[in-house]
């Protein structure tokens, strides 16, 4: 809700929705570089980085947004304008973080001015690649979350029965999306501005500090890199959908029982699938069909979008005998009466290191 507060402040609230519909109705954009660097723009984008706490995190140059704070308006909009005509980012500081099975995630943080201009091509961005994406996908998209994919899971097993899971892990995603792959993806979403798409190569290609240019990846902790990885794996989304969800049928069915039935006439595999950025899964309704799905789809990401997955994470897991474990929780198919209902609860690793957690900060207090 901040952030529509924001747009309407600085007048910016028609013109992404115009972006959103004219998406909608597949227009091409030719002209983007002009409201990226507008004025509003920019000024939406400081406010937004500023009420961010990751703003005080400093970058390779060690500014942070207290730096930003002290120049004018225009200044600030000078500052972002000029180095756009002949953008050539700065390094990435790089950052390893721990991950909750206790190996580490690389993050890339790019410097405080970077950030202001990721979020400026952000901004625009985000309505057209909005208009395009995969209903089921909710990994940092906006009015979506951790709790919208999960219900949609937990759904699937209740009411339709589907008690098989393809579980695929794709193996260091961030780190090995296809660069240009990614540009050819926002091409056919219709970014059409060279000086746009220019920009955004660049941004994939800053120097990470102390390892040199990478030939692929988008950095973790980069503003645009939850947008880019959705645009990369947006192919993968419509194509599982297309496959058995979005089918089209030749004549239209009153209910949905007998569209389901039309469906399974034409032999398709059937499964739906739920995503949060890299992590999915496919819901099926037989082991068969699973392993159809796991075939599939491992080939699509080779062939199709350059990516392998983890043969040792992934697999098939059938929800009445064995759990499956999705953002943090684990979830199974338990019985309750003549039904199977889905359980989600908290697995027993991540309860200890949640108390293991708690004891390290009551003894910092009692100190």
């Amino acid at each position: 809700m901040q952030a529509l507060r924001f747009w309407d402040y600085y007048d910016m609230t028609d013109t992404f929705t115009d972006l959103h519909q004219r998406a909608k109705n597949k227009e091409k954009f030719h002209f983007l570089y002009d409201i990226i660097t507008s004025r509003n723009n920019i000024l939406l984008a400081y406010r937004t980085i500023k009420s961010n706490k990751g703003s005080k995190t400093p970058g390779s140059d060690g500014k942070t947004i207290l730096d930003i704070e002290k120049r004018t308006e225009n200044e600030l909009i000078e500052e972002i304008q000029k180095p756009l005509k002949n953008y050539r980012p700065k390094k990435v500081r790089r950052k390893l973080i721990e991950k909750d099975n206790g190996k580490m995630r690389p993050l890339g943080i790019p410097c405080i001015l970077d950030r202001i201009i990721q979020q400026c091509f952000k901004q625009v961005l985000e309505p057209i690649a909005e208009a395009h994406f995969y209903n089921h996908s909710y990994g940092f998209r906006p009015l979506r979350s951790t709790h919208h994919a999960m219900a949609r899971v937990q759904f699937l097993v209740n009411h339709s029965k589907l008690h098989f899971v393809v579980d695929i892990d794709i193996r260091g995603f961030f780190d090995n999306i296809n660069h240009t792959l990614l540009v050819k993806q926002l091409w056919n979403l219709g970014v059409r501005d060279r000086q746009v798409i220019a920009c955004l190569s660049k941004m994939l290609k800053a120097e990470v500090d102390g390892e040199g240019i990478p030939t692929k990846g988008s950095p973790q902790g980069g503003l645009l890199s939850p947008l880019l990885s959705n645009i990369a794996l947006n192919e993968l989304d419509q194509w599982v959908a297309n496959q058995w969800e979005l089918f089209p049928l030749h004549k239209s069915f009153k209910t949905r029982e007998g569209e389901l039935l039309a469906k399974k006439r034409t032999h398709l595999k059937e499964g739906y699938l739920v995503r949060y950025a890299d992590d999915f899964k496919i819901l099926c309704r037989d082991w068969k069909t699973a392993e159809k799905w796991y075939h599939a789809v491992k080939l699509f990401l080779k062939e199709r979008l350059k990516l392998d997955i983890s043969p040792e994470k992934s697999k098939i897991i059938n929800l009445r005998k064995h759990e499956s474990v999705f953002l943090g929780f684990a979830i199974r198919a338990n019985r309750k009466g003549k039904k199977r209902v889905a359980h989600t609860f908290v697995r027993t690793e991540k309860i200890q290191k949640i108390k293991a957690e708690a004891k390290k900060r009551i003894d910092i207090l009692r100190s």
